[in-house]
C-alpha cells in the first residue's frame, strides 16, 4: 500500500541521513525523501478522487439518527407516502401525479407522548430484483435493512398510482425479508376514492392473506385526502414501536443491573377498622336539590360561563343572582364578563378591591407628582371656556363703552385720534391670529444666518433698505439717520478693501525694485518672508487686545503682573504623556554587528 512505501522510504533516508556529513546533505536527503513520497501519492490520484466524491454524496445526505425512535414509510410510486409525512410532521415534501417525485430520503419530526419521532420518508420501490434497482430504490431498501423501526407499507386500493394490488401484493413478498423484526403496519389508503366495504372480495383477501403471512403485522384504513384515520396510524405506529423497544431492554442482559436497584413494595392492611366514605355536606345537599345523580350528557347547575338568565335574577338588583340552594348571591366577575360581551370586551374594575381609609376615594384619579407638586394644580381643563368667556365679556364691556362714548357729545379724544386708536386695535388683532397661524404651521424654522435675506426678484427679504423704510415708517418711526449710518458703514469696509489692495499693488512694486542683480530662487525667498511677515502680523493684530496698566487689571504693579502671566501660562500646561526627566529608560537600537552580511535560505535574521 502507499502507506507502507512512504513508511519504508522514511526509513531508508532516516539511515542515510545518520551518515550525512554537513547539514546541507542532510537537507537534501530531506528534500528527496518527500519527493518519492509525493511521488508514490499521485499514483493514488484516482482513488483519492473517488473518495471525495463519496464524501461529497455523504455530505448530501440527510442526517439520520438510527437510535432514536424512527417510524419508516414504503411501498410503490404515488401511493401516498408524501402526503402522508406531510400530515403528521412539519416537513413540506414535494407531492405530484407523476411517479419519483420523491428521489431521496427525506426527514421529518413529530411529537408523541411528549417524545420525539424521526419519520422517514422513502422513494417508491419498483418490483424487480435486487440487481435491477437503480440508486433511488437502493436508498429506501438500505433504510429498510440497517433502521430499527416501525415501518408502514402502504397499499393504494383505488389504483390510481398505476399500479395493481396483485402488483403490490408481490412487491410486499419480495421485500418481506427486510421486514424482519420490525413493527410492520400495512396501510390501505385512499379509501375516499375506493372504500375498503365496497372492495373486491378477492382483493381483500389478497391484503389479508399480506397480514396472516408476516409476523407483527397489523392491517389499519386511512384517508391522506379526508384525514380519516391518519392520527390512528401515527397512534398505533408510536405505541407498538415503543412497546417493542421496552420489551428489547428487558430481554437484554442490561436489566439484571437495573432490576438490582429498583425495589417494590406491596402495601398490607394495618389494622381492622372500617373507614366509610366521607362525603361532604355540601355534595350532599346537592344532591339532594337535584335528586341524586345527574343523567349522562347533562352537568349540574352551575352557571360559570354562561351568561345569567331572567330566571337568575333576583328582585330588582343586576348584582344578585340565585344559587344553586335558592340563596340570593352576588355576581362573580365572570358572569360580569359574559354578561357584558365576554373575554376582551369588558374587564373587571380592580379599583374596588382597593383598601384605603376612605372608601369613597378608590375611584378618584390617582395624582402625577411633578418636583413635589401635583400636575393637576396647575391644569384647568376649562381654560379655553373661561378665556373665551373673558374675551366675549371684554368685547361686550368695550362696545358699551363705545355705545356711551358715542351718545356722549363731549369726547376726550378727536377724529383723528379715534381713528388711531381703531387702527391699533386692528393691528394688534392681526398680530394675534398671525402669531396663532404661524405656530400652528407645520413647517422647518428657517435658520437664523440665512432668516430675512432676499429669496429672489419677487422677495427682495427684510433686511433690504426699502423694507426697512417701510416697516420702521409703518411703526411712525424715522429710519433716515439708521439707514445712512448703515451706508456710512459700508462704505468703510469698500475703503479698507482698496486701501488693501493698493498696499498689495505697493508691495509688489517694491519687489519689482528689489529684484534687480538678485536669482529667481533668492527672489522666491524673498516673497515667502514678506508674506510669511504679512500674516503674522496681521495674527498678532487679531489676537492681542490693547494694553492694559497693571491697576486697570487689578494688579499693584509690573512685578505682579509678570508673576500672574507665569501662573496663568502653568495652569494651562497639559501633559502628553511624554518622557520626563525622571525617566531612566533606554531605547533599543538596532545591532548592526548583527544584521550584516549575506543571508541565505531560512527563517534566521542573525548570524
Amino acid at each position: 500500500t502507499a502507506r507502507s512505501l512512504c513508511d519504508a522510504i522514511a526509513r531508508d533516508m532516516i539511515r542515510m541521513v545518520k551518515y550525512g556529513d554537513s547539514l546541507y546533505r542532510c537537507k537534501c536527503l530531506k528534500r528527496a525523501a518527500l519527493g518519492r513520497m509525493c511521488t508514490v501519492l499521485k499514483r493514488q490520484k484516482a482513488s483519492l478522487a473517488y473518495l471525495a466524491e463519496v464524501r461529497k454524496h455523504m455530505s448530501r445526505l440527510p442526517a439520520l439518527d438510527p437510535n432514536t425512535r424512527t417510524i419508516l414509510m414504503c411501498g410503490l410510486p404515488n401511493v401516498g407516502k408524501s402526503s402522508f409525512m406531510n400530515k403528521i410532521t412539519r416537513a413540506n415534501v414535494d407531492v405530484q401525479p407523476y411517479a419519483f417525485t420523491t428521489k431521496s430520503l427525506f426527514v421529518g419530526h413529530c411529537d408523541y407522548r411528549y417524545l420525539r419521532w424521526q419519520v422517514i420518508d422513502t422513494p417508491g420501490i419498483l418490483d424487480h430484483s435486487l440487481e435491477e434497482r437503480n440508486t433511488i430504490e437502493m436508498q429506501a431498501i438500505t433504510a429498510l435493512a440497517h433502521l430499527t423501526c416501525s415501518v408502514l407499507y402502504f397499499v393504494d386500493i383505488s389504483e390510481q398510482c398505476g399500479y395493481s394490488i396483485e402488483q403490490q401484493c408481490s412487491l410486499f413478498r419480495s421485500i418481506k425479508p427486510l421486514f424482519a423484526n420490525k413493527e410492520l403496519i400495512i396501510v390501505v389508503n385512499k379509501i375516499d376514492v375506493q372504500p375498503w366495504d365496497t372492495l373486491d372480495k378477492e382483493k381483500k383477501d389478497m391484503i389479508e392473506e399480506l397480514v396472516k403471512d408476516a409476523p407483527n403485522c397489523s392491517f389499519m384504513t386511512m384517508s391522506n385526502m379526508s384525514e380519516e384515520g391518519v392520527s390512528e396510524v401515527k397512534a398505533t405506529a408510536c405505541d407498538r414501536l415503543l412497546a417493542s423497544r421496552v420489551e428489547s431492554r428487558i430481554s437484554g442482559k442490561k436489566i439484571e443491573g437495573v432490576m438490582n436497584r429498583i425495589q417494590v413494595f406491596h402495601p398490607e392492611k394495618r389494622d381492622n377498622l372500617e373507614r366509610d366514605v366521607c362525603i361532604p355536606e355540601s355534595v350532599k345537599k346537592e344532591l339532594e336539590l337535584t335528586g341524586g345523580a345527574t343523567k349522562k350528557g347533562q352537568t349540574s347547575s352551575s352557571r360559570i360561563g354562561y351568561a345569567p338568565t331572567k330566571y337568575d335574577l333576583v328582585g330588582d338588583s343586576d348584582d344578585l343572582v340565585m344559587d344553586d340552594a335558592g340563596a340570593s348571591r352576588k355576581k362573580n366577575a365572570r358572569e360580569l364578563m359574559w354578561e357584558n360581551g365576554g373575554p376582551g370586551v369588558w374587564a373587571p374594575d380592580y379599583r374596588e378591591q382597593y383598601d384605603l381609609k376612605n372608601p369613597d376615594w378608590r375611584f378618584d384619579a390617582i395624582p402625577e407628582i411633578l418636583d413635589g407638586k401635583n400636575i393637576m394644580d396647575f391644569v384647568d381643563p376649562d381654560i379655553d371656556a373661561k378665556l373665551a368667556a373673558l374675551e366675549k365679556e371684554e368685547e361686550q364691556l368695550m362696545a358699551e363703552v363705545e355705545a356711551a362714548a358715542m351718545g356722549d357729545d363731549e369726547s376726550d379724544l378727536d377724529e383723528e385720534e379715534e381713528a388711531a386708536v381703531e387702527a391699533i386695535r386692528e393691528r394688534k388683532k392681526h398680530f394675534q391670529m398671525m402669531s396663532f397661524v404661524n405656530k400652528s404651521v407645520n413647517r422647518p424654522t428657517m435658520p437664523r444666518a440665512i432668516r430675512g435675506r432676499a429669496k429672489d426678484k419677487h422677495d427682495v427679504g427684510a433686511l433690504e433698505s426699502e423694507e426697512i423704510r417701510k416697516k420702521m415708517e409703518s411703526y411712525g418711526v424715522d429710519a433716515s439717520r439708521m439707514l445712512e449710518r448703515g451706508r456710512k458703514r459700508s462704505r468703510t469696509m469698500e475703503r479698507r478693501l482698496t486701501k488693501a489692495l493698493s498696499n498689495n499693488s505697493d508691495d509688489d512694486m517694491d519687489d519689482m525694485t528689489d529684484t534687480d542683480g538678485k536669482s529667481k530662487g533668492q527672489i522666491k525667498k524673498q516673497k515667502k518672508e514678506k508674506a510669511e511677515k504679512k500674516r503674522t502680523d496681521h495674527s498678532l493684530a487679531r489676537s492681542h487686545s490693547r494694553p492694559r496698566e497693571p491697576s486697570q487689571v487689578g494688579l499693584k504693579d509690573e512685578a505682579a503682573a509678570s508673576i500672574a502671566k507665569k501662573l496663568d501660562k502653568q495652569g494651562r500646561k497639559v501633559w502628553e504623556g511624554m518622557s520626563g526627566e525622571g525617566d531612566q529608560r533606554k531605547a533599543v537600537h538596532l545591532v548592526k554587528w548583527m544584521n550584516t552580511g549575506k543571508k541565505r535560505m531560512g527563517t534566521h535574521n542573525k548570524r
